[in-house]
């Protein structure tokens, strides 16, 4: 039944059928073909797998990304990240990825961070002289940060998949979103160096104290959202409610830029990306739930721990595969499917669950970056008004950088456990 399955999800995915009817019909074949469960039973599941408090984290944490772009939060984080590194040649660029940086304080989500910064940094950086294509990479690499750094939605669906804590998942992304951002720093400056880009990038700066007043509310939103979650005073889904109450006040109130008439297409907005999302969850899980009744996790990482010597092979085995795996199949729906399975090997090695997370979600985060179904590439794309295939020229380093980035997490647990370690511990 399971090769089935996957054979079939495969090969729907190989014909370009979206992924979460890829996924779900796959689960139907294997309840129709090898069960004797009555189909409504996936009706079910359907229901059973979004019947979770922590998941309502996902649109709350989405509507609250599209009230930053709208309510000008993220512009003043811009301004605010440019006055800090703007000032040295390869300044914009290097304010790309620590606006990225910021703004996935409070989002959760990379694609809304494509669309938040990518909106304001990418006509700024072509403006400035830089490549449309480079600009374009650059914002979707970047964005990833919003995935790695918490809150991130991918680390709500390990948690709740592998019963893992979120807030210690959360705060164990902080060292490797810090390293990660750092290295696409130093990358792009030393590329501007040897490229002759952005010797102006200077011009037009404003003052660290003149933009710390404005992106004051900005800055004082991931202080709130984390503080409260860290403090004990509210659950991560509690947190996301905070950031919306919060995007809300500072738009509508304290910058005016959000009216009325504007609340309508933000929440459309916001009720079609968490019905993507959710509807994937909800059919990956129907999946899950067929090959853990045939008993694949506790067989496989039997199979895996006889397979490999050492943890040192394994993580790395586990890494090669996950690579690969991201560039076909959605983030949510590989930690669904995948992460109950591989923490179970992963365990049996003796490492640390949240550090196994964190492998896992900066892994497939690079999915975002990689062809074919990189959705960040899309994203950026989109809003650059250019094409994937042109940024490929560009791409390899940046992938390259977060791979590097990615074994240094690997195995260096340190990078990762300290702050969970320090805190819950």
């Amino acid at each position: 039944m399971s090769l089935t399955m996957l054979t079939v999800m495969l090969v729907l995915f190989a014909l370009s059928v979206p992924v979460a009817i890829a996924i779900g019909v796959a689960a139907i074949v294997g309840i129709q073909g090898f069960t004797s469960f009555p189909l409504i039973v996936a009706a079910q599941q359907l229901f059973v797998s979004l019947d979770k408090f922590p998941l309502a984290a996902i649109p709350f944490f989405i509507l609250a990304g599209n009230l930053m772009e709208v309510g000008g939060i993220s512009r003043r984080l811009v301004e605010f990240a440019r006055s800090i590194v703007g000032g040295i040649q390869g300044g914009l660029p290097a304010t790309c990825v620590v606006t990225c940086m910021i703004f996935a304080a409070v989002s959760g989500s990379s694609v809304a961070t494509t669309f938040a910064v990518g909106a304001i940094m990418i006509p700024a950086l072509v403006r400035a002289g830089y490549p449309v294509p480079f600009a374009a990479a650059l914002q979707a690499t970047s964005a990833e940060l919003g995935v790695v750094i918490p809150p991130s939605i991918p680390m709500i669906l390990y948690g709740v998949t592998t019963q893992t804590s979120i807030p210690e998942l959360f705060i164990a992304g902080l060292g490797p979103g810090i390293l990660i951002a750092g290295a696409l720093v130093v990358t792009v400056l030393v590329w501007c160096r040897i490229k002759g880009w952005g010797k102006q990038d200077g011009v037009g700066r404003l003052s660290f104290l003149v933009a710390a007043k404005q992106a004051g509310f900005a800055l004082l939103m991931p202080v709130v959202v984390l503080g409260g979650i860290y403090g004990g005073i509210t659950t991560p889904t509690e947190a996301s409610v905070v950031a919306v109450a919060y995007a809300i006040i500072v738009g509508m109130f304290l910058h005016r830029e959000i009216k009325p008439r504007d609340l309508v297409p933000i929440f459309r907005k916001s009720v079609i990306s968490s019905s993507v999302i959710l509807f994937i969850i909800a059919c990956a899980a129907v999946f899950s739930w067929l090959l853990n009744r045939q008993g694949v996790p506790d067989a496989a990482a039997a199979w895996l721990v006889a397979t490999f010597d050492s943890s040192a092979m394994y993580l790395f085995a586990v890494n090669m595969f996950l690579f690969f795996i991201g560039m076909f199949v959605e983030t949510g729906a590989s930690i669904i499917v995948l992460a109950p399975l591989l923490q179970e090997a992963a365990t049996r090695f003796g490492v640390d669950g949240v550090h196994f997370g964190t492998i896992m979600v900066v892994n497939l985060a690079m999915g975002m970056i990689t062809p074919p179904f990189g959705v960040n590439l899309f994203a950026a794309a989109q809003v650059a008004g250019t094409s994937v295939d042109k940024m490929m020229r560009y791409l390899p380093v940046f992938i390259g950088v977060i791979f590097t980035c990615l074994m240094i997490i690997t195995y260096v647990p340190w990078i990762a456990m300290a702050l969970p370690n320090l805190v819950f511990r």
